[in-house]
């Protein structure tokens, strides 16, 4: 990973947000699977190989865009199938729509630690510093971005999971134009947001 971040930083971003999105999706399928629901396992969601996971639009076309566009990235994979009745209680579904959000966090709390460790041992050179870093800030992003409570994202499913009367209908936040809307207000509050973000990233490991 280090020679391909030497050789094109901006590839090597793009393919750690396309594995940080499936670690994301993965997430979510493997804490309905712990809670008895097999049913992204069947669907042989639970595997790392990227292939199952891809979205054309969202995991290639919509990254490439944006790249393009304004030198960010952003996109998702499909998401991974479960079902609600197989979990037992509003808590298990909560932690469902919380996985992926979590995933992301456990990515970067592990690749700081790693980071924090071989700079306290002076054999964190720059290369993997800024590999490392990477990796942390696009995993704290999506799990920022995620949060935000606005429909589909999962910062709204927590919210429905534990207060089932504030069900939105799925043919509306799906609905193409509400999906363009929802990006965009949710890109605004997380560009409001991101320069603190990684300014606090820096503190703790800088």
């Amino acid at each position: 990973m280090i020679e391909l971040l030497a050789v094109s930083p901006k590839f090597f971003t793009f393919i750690i947000v396309i594995f940080s999105i499936i670690l994301h999706e993965i997430g979510h399928g493997y804490a309905a699977f712990v809670q008895g629901d097999y049913t992204a396992y069947r669907a042989g969601r639970l595997t790392l190989n990227p292939i199952p996971h891809i979205d054309v639009i969202g995991s290639l076309v919509v990254p490439f865009l944006a790249f393009l566009t304004a030198s960010t990235f952003f996109g998702w994979a499909k998401p991974v199938p479960y079902n609600p009745h197989n979990i037992k209680t509003k808590i298990g579904e909560a932690f469902v729509a919380s996985a992926g959000i979590l995933t992301n966090i456990l990515i970067a709390l592990v690749m700081m630690g790693v980071f924090i460790m071989l700079k306290s041992n002076s054999i964190l050179n720059a290369e993997v510093a800024q590999a490392l870093f990477i990796i942390i800030t696009i995993n704290v992003s999506l799990a920022f971005f995620n949060l935000i409570p606005i429909p589909p994202f999962d910062g709204m499913a927590i919210i429905q999971a534990l207060f089932p009367r504030m069900h939105i209908d799925n043919r509306f936040t799906f609905n193409p134009l509400y999906m363009v809307m929802a990006i965009i207000v949710a890109s605004v509050i997380y560009a409001m947001f991101a320069p603190y973000l990684f300014d606090f990233i820096r503190e703790i490991l800088l």
